[in-house]
């Protein structure tokens, strides 16, 4: 069970360091055991045996094979400011050593205990929300009881108590306490009993330590005491030979005294706590200093005051841990489970009538269940009961406060008056009504959920069936596949089933041929054997000469020759697995040229596809290169007519300035022409200056010149670009410029370009013309008015 015992505390997280802690110490307390003593003196003083128990605990504690001897061996008295060292008797000194092996237990225990607490991160902050199990020992009787049985049996006689109270006396005072009608139920009361135990100063467990702090006193004299004192109490009853008799709510139990004072006493002295504190280890440290941190005064604390306190007998430390249980329980809400033994020998399948009926008599299992029956187990309160089933109500009363509503209900739903009793506070119902309460609430409650689980239903079908008919349209498409992949693979096996009958055939028959060719040999091989043995026969008998001889050797040579030829012939054949190999790679290379034929068929279809649309794209620039060219050439036409007609329309203006000049020159000053120095600029200025209406002439001329210059700049600027980029897109199609570019969606962006700009361009050049035409009709009126004023003049 190691193994199991190592994973349980790796599941509660127990580091593998606090495991190895743990087993030395275990260890150690039973290397403790193999201690033995040797007496010296006459006095039975005794010492430690060295061996290699004591080498091995000292080991394991982390303390001297010296001190451990010491503190097992000796035992310091105080007189006054001096310690005395005093040598232990036999029995003292085997004391000693229980006493610390049996510490050191108890306080791993309790180690262990609280590990496993703080890993499952069980601390104060949780204890005030929490389920508790309280496994008590069970009464024990045997043939000889001593001291464990006795604290044994006083617990379950104070749980005893405990289960009775509540049971008993607390439900039959709730009775009393609501206001019904209750008639008290007797029960075995065994408060005689724990008296017994628990008086002072005349109780057993007070004349157990009295008796105990007693030097010479032996467990002959404490029975003895027993009998004087408590011989009046009916559940003591002394005995012979230092025994007692005790009758416990489950029966009388015999006790022997044997070994109760020094069981008591179990005292650990301070020898051994400062062993403790002095080890290496972590453990015993920390024994030693929980045992400091258990009494009153930690700072004030010195090792005699803990052997103080550690003095305190085992009774009253098991007392005071029962009280503190006691305590536990009655701060809580408890529930019973009474456990009865089948029968006294502990086998399986064996049941004692007598036995278990003194059981349910003795621990009051058959009271308990006459007030089950009589009573009333199930109570609510008057807020509670209305709360849980006030809704079964089919009509709203007048008043709403609970005990209206509780009684309203129990008219409705129509429950015997005798079956359940209301109380001040509370209603009380006998065994089986709450059923009734609850089968009417499943039922409305079923109503409900009918109503919901309906349109739900409902809800969800309509979700499913469109599920449904997705799965079904999904599943249709996955089929289909499926059967077109499986239709392929039967048909890839088809092709290899008939390439493998094909190759098989051809075996069978390359097989059956060469078997033929053998036989054909054979009978040949023997024929030509019999033909040529007749043969020599025949030549055998007719030689007469050698000449004769030397010719039928020589056909006998013809004849081996032959058959050794036809036997080579039979050898050349190939074998069968050479057959096979060649066949393989003929298939291969076969279907290696076949996928090799369609492959380049494809490649012919694409090669052919895209010839196709290169002389389709050809065809379609040169198209648009021919209609551009058509366009370019009408507005080069146009521009050409409008330079033409401007350029008319200058000359007759200069002519016009030419024949006034000269006349207004000689009209405005006669010296200033005559005299022939004045270059042409000056004259055109004077000429500018003093005749406004030739220069707003000249300067409409100027920009007539440059607007028409601007149009056919732009023109050529515009005819360089869209040939440059039908150039490149022309190469890029035909693959002689590398670019991600699409050749066919660039040309439809420049067809869009170069319409937008011949709109525009023909709006502006009629738009020019206009002008032009204008200015003309303007120059016409103003040379009109000229001429008009020079000649009224």
């Amino acid at each position: 069970m190691f193994t199991v015992l190592v994973d349980a505390l790796d599941t509660i997280q127990i580091s593998k360091e606090d495991q190895m802690k743990l087993f030395s110490m275990l260890a150690a307390v039973l290397w403790m055991g193999n201690i033995s003593f040797s007496v010296v003196d006459t006095e039975n003083h005794v010492e430690v045996v060295s061996n290699e128990g004591l080498a091995t605990a000292a080991k394991l504690l982390g303390c001297t094979s010296n001190q451990l001897v010491t503190a097992m061996s000796t035992r310091k008295i105080r007189a006054g400011n001096d310690s005395i060292v005093k040598k232990l008797t036999l029995t003292q000194a085997i004391d000693a050593r229980d006493a610390l092996a049996k510490s050191i237990y108890a306080h791993l225990f309790d180690w262990i205990v609280e590990q496993i607490n703080h890993s499952l991160g069980m601390g104060r902050q949780c204890t005030w929300r929490s389920i508790s199990i309280l496994d008590i020992y069970g009464f024990e009787c045997f043939n000889k009881n001593g001291f464990e049985q006795f604290c044994i049996n006083y617990a379950n006689e104070r749980l005893q108590q405990h289960f009775n109270r509540h049971l008993f006396k607390l439900q039959q005072e709730e009775y009393l306490e609501d206001g019904i009608d209750w008639a008290p139920v007797k029960f075995v009361d065994n408060t005689d009993c724990l008296s017994l135990f628990e008086k002072k100063p005349l109780g057993l467990l007070s004349l157990l330590d009295e008796e105990s702090t007693f030097p010479k006193a032996t467990d002959l004299s404490f029975a003895n005491k027993l009998k004087q004192q408590l011989s009046a109490n009916s559940c003591f009853k002394g005995e012979q030979e230092g025994a007692f008799k005790i009758c416990h709510y489950a029966g009388e139990v015999t006790y022997d005294t044997s070994g109760f004072l020094e069981k008591n006493r179990d005292s650990l002295h301070s020898e051994s706590i400062q062993l403790l504190s002095s080890c290496k280890c972590e453990l015993p440290k920390h024994f030693a200093s929980v045992m400091v941190a258990d009494s009153q005064n930690k700072s004030s604390q010195s090792w005699h005051s803990v052997v103080d306190t550690q003095k305190q007998s085992v009774v009253t430390k098991f007392k005071v841990q029962l009280f503190k249980l006691m305590q536990q329980l009655e701060s809580t809400t408890p529930h019973f489970i009474r456990c009865i033994q089948p029968n006294g020998k502990q086998r399986p399948r064996l049941f004692e009538h007598d036995l278990f009926l003194h059981q349910l008599k003795c621990c009051g299992v058959l009271e308990v269940v006459r007030i089950s029956r009589t009573g009333y187990p199930t109570r609510m309160t008057h807020q509670q009961f209305a709360e849980r089933y006030g809704f079964l109500l089919l009509r709203s009363i007048a008043s709403q406060d609970p005990l209206s509503v509780s009684i309203a209900v129990l008219q409705q739903l129509n429950i015997p008056p005798e079956m359940y009793q209301v109380g001040y506070t509370k209603l009380f119902f006998r065994t089986g009504q709450v059923a009734a309460l609850e089968n009417a609430k499943r039922k409305m409650l079923h109503g409900t959920l009918c109503i919901q689980k309906h349109f739900r239903g409902l809800h969800f079908r309509q979700g499913y069936q469109g599920l449904k008919k997705g799965a079904m349209t999904f599943q249709s498409f996955i089929r289909g596949e499926r059967a077109r992949i499986h239709f392929d693979n039967v048909i890839k096996r088809w092709r290899a089933a008939v390439l493998i009958q094909k190759y098989t055939r051809r075996r069978i028959a390359a097989t059956m041929f060469n078997d033929q060719l053998k036989h054909i040999i054979l009978l040949q091989s023997v024929m030509r054997g019999c033909l040529a043995r007749t043969k020599y026969k025949c030549l055998q008998n007719e030689m007469e000469s050698k000449v004769s001889h030397n010719k039928v050797q020589g056909d006998m040579r013809k004849n081996i020759s032959e058959s050794r030829v036809c036997h080579e012939m039979n050898g050349r054949y190939p074998h069968q697995p050479v057959i096979t190999k060649l066949e393989n790679r003929i298939s291969k290379a076969e279907a290696a040229l076949r996928d090799k034929d369609e492959e380049n068929v494809m490649l012919k279809q694409q090669l052919e596809q895209y010839e196709r649309k290169w002389s389709e794209y050809e065809a379609k620039m040169k198209s648009m290169e021919e209609a551009w060219k058509r366009q370019l050439s009408s507005l080069q036409l146009s521009l050409v007519a409008a330079k033409k007609s401007l350029v008319s329309d200058d000359v007759a203006s200069r002519a016009a300035r030419s024949d006034f000049t000269p006349a207004h020159a000689q009209y405005d000053s006669e010296d200033t022409l005559s005299t022939g120095t004045h270059t042409p600029e000056v004259i055109e200025s004077r000429h500018h200056n003093h005749h406004p209406e030739a220069k707003v002439s000249a300067g409409n001329s100027d920009r007539r010149v440059n607007a028409v210059n601007h149009l056919a700049k732009e023109f050529e600027d515009r005819r360089q670009v869209f040939e440059d980029d039908a150039g490149f897109l022309v190469a890029v199609k035909s693959g002689q410029v590398g670019s991600n570019m699409n050749p066919d969606e660039e040309l439809r962006k420049l067809k869009d370009r170069f319409a937008t700009w011949k709109k525009d361009y023909k709006s502006r050049l009629k738009e020019t013309k206009f002008n032009l035409q204008k200015v003309g009709t303007h120059d016409e009126k103003t040379r009109k008015r000229w001429w008009g004023k020079k000649s009224s003049k």
